[in-house]
């Protein structure tokens, strides 16, 4: 199809996608939350503050700009990473506070989630925060209140929702392209996916981009860029650039392996897809759908 016009669609010479980065420990994930609890958190071997200034070199080495999704309980441990963040003319959004999957909280709990995400992240970063994305994308059929309390808690936008099946998250019935919620009316961005033979495929980042071949990827990001006419939507993790991080004692071997697949190879190939195409914030790639949520 050819492209849409306006801001975010796609040129032939200027292939661009939007970057965002959700900004949460190794061991935040949700994964390992029946291994290691809560309270142990402490005590764990912080790694994700050198981990994002190192992704934060890679896009000011290639001009990249990006959305990072940062938990609340990161902004207060180390306010100077959003600092540098914001600083350097990224986007700052919320990732929720202590990374609760949204079903897993009340209605009552997850505003309150959202709302000390966001102080925190507002307080550390100097600047306002509108978008959100659901730890694990978990919003879905569980919890039908999420998008009018994201709106309620001061959110004009979300990026909650990975439209595929996935034992651990997903939607597959979910839309695959940017659309307004329906009972709050603010903007649901999807993580990006293709279709192959009438099925929806995973391909814009975390492990399916350390596993795949980077043709993969890289043919996705076009596939998507084709059919939608706008910029597909990639994202990453900190510790998926961290082939040194601890082992965590105790994990169930399938969670194991998946959470360090690849993790060797994950920067050289981000840093590849940097140097071939513009990444753009959320803000910056949707304009026209949330410039001014």
């Amino acid at each position: 199809m050819t492209p849409r016009a306006g801001i975010g669609a796609m040129t032939p010479r200027a292939a661009c996608g939007a970057m965002t980065i959700d900004v949460e420990e190794h061991f935040h994930v949700s994964a390992f939350a029946g291994v290691l609890d809560r309270a142990d958190w402490p005590k764990q071997q912080s790694r994700v503050e050198a981990n994002t200034h190192r992704l934060l070199d890679l896009f000011a080495a290639h001009q990249a700009q990006a959305t990072f999704f940062c938990l609340g309980c990161v902004a207060r441990a180390a306010p100077g990473l959003i600092r540098r963040i914001a600083a350097e003319g990224h986007e700052l959004a919320s990732h929720g506070d202590r990374h609760f999957r949204v079903f897993e909280q009340s209605r009552a709990e997850f505003a309150e989630d959202l709302r000390r995400a966001k102080g925190a992240i507002e307080e550390a970063g100097g600047r306002a925060v509108s978008g959100y994305r659901a730890p694990s994308f978990s919003v879905d059929a569980r919890s039908p209140w999420a998008y009018e309390v994201m709106a309620e808690t001061g959110h004009g936008w979300s990026s909650s929702s990975h439209p595929i099946k996935h034992d651990h998250y997903g939607d597959p019935t979910a839309p695959r392209s940017p659309h307004r919620e329906p009972t709050a009316g603010i903007w649901e961005i999807p993580v990006s996916t293709r279709m192959v033979r009438g099925r929806r495929l995973p391909f814009a980042g975390g492990g399916f981009f350390r596993l795949a071949p980077l043709f993969w990827t890289r043919s996705g990001l076009d596939a998507y860029a084709q059919e939608f006419g706008i910029a597909p939507n990639f994202y990453l993790h900190p510790w998926e650039i961290d082939p040194d991080q601890p082992r965590l004692k105790g994990a169930p071997l399938k969670s194991a392996l998946r959470h360090r697949i690849g993790l060797g190879r994950a920067e050289s190939r981000l840093a590849a897809l940097l140097a071939e195409r513009r990444w753009r914030s959320m803000r910056e790639a949707y304009a026209d759908r949330i410039g001014a949520a």
